[in-house]
């Protein structure tokens, strides 16, 4: 198994993270064979040396980061519909990126690199600051109980972040079903200097015509929740 599907531990592990590992039982055989077959072709191993983006996919184009890729059915959907992009996954749970290893195999796409760890350490360790044209963060875990809200992935620290490894005029794509959480990421993302926000200042944002949708917003949708999109573009201040 690759050694960033193993989840070990390292001296980076930040106190408080946005997710809870507890994928183990319910990975298939399928998603597992994956994992085993394919990793080698599309997986990413983060380290303390930054991505050298042309050499990972072998040619120099528009780089989008997908975080919290899921089962991969947006991130295929872009990449097949936008072969002019790069995509570069990142998602925590064992299961979301076997299936997604599954499906670029079967669409033999060759414009995706998956991830398999937490997005935040990836983006701080491995990321070079202005490399990146746009970042998407679609249906983030709301963490929906008040005591948990310090889970939640938007938060300044995070924002910083973000900005630093966009390039100037870069974009950030953000969306969810939770009406609290989506006030809060509003409130964050307006009050950073960095970013801009493209909807006008406490303005949520049409939805992009391109985005796909995902198994979170189906599920969403059925329950009959509104959903809410958000897209900053990064100013051109020296970071």
């Amino acid at each position: 198994m690759p050694l960033s599907c193993k989840f070990q531990a390292t001296r980076y592990e930040r106190p408080i993270r946005s997710y809870v590992r507890r994928d183990s039982a319910r990975i298939t055989a399928a998603q597992r064979r994956a994992l085993e077959d394919h990793w080698h072709i599309y997986g990413v191993e983060i380290t303390d040396k930054l991505f050298d983006f042309d050499s990972l996919f072998g040619r120099a184009a528009p780089r989008i980061v997908d975080i919290g890729s899921g089962m991969g059915n947006a991130t295929v959907t872009m990449a097949r519909d936008h072969p002019e992009n790069d995509y570069l996954a990142i998602e925590v749970y064992r299961p979301g990126v076997g299936s997604l290893l599954n499906r670029l195999v079967a669409d033999q796409l060759t414009n995706v690199r998956v991830i398999c760890d937490d997005a935040l350490e990836v983006l701080e360790r491995s990321i070079p600051n202005e490399a990146i044209d746009a970042i998407l963060i679609f249906f983030p875990d709301p963490w929906p109980k008040r005591r948990h809200h310090k889970r939640r992935i938007i938060g300044p620290t995070a924002v910083s972040l973000l900005e630093q490894k966009l390039k100037a005029h870069g974009r950030v794509y953000l969306a969810t079903d939770w009406e609290d959480y989506a006030n809060e990421i509003l409130g964050v993302m307006d009050a950073h200097p960095g970013f801009i926000n493209l909807a006008g200042r406490g303005f949520f944002a049409p939805r992009p015509r391109w985005r796909p949708v995902t198994k979170f917003e189906q599920r969403a949708l059925r329950l009959g929740h509104k959903v809410w999109d958000l897209v900053y573009a990064r100013s051109n201040r020296t970071v």
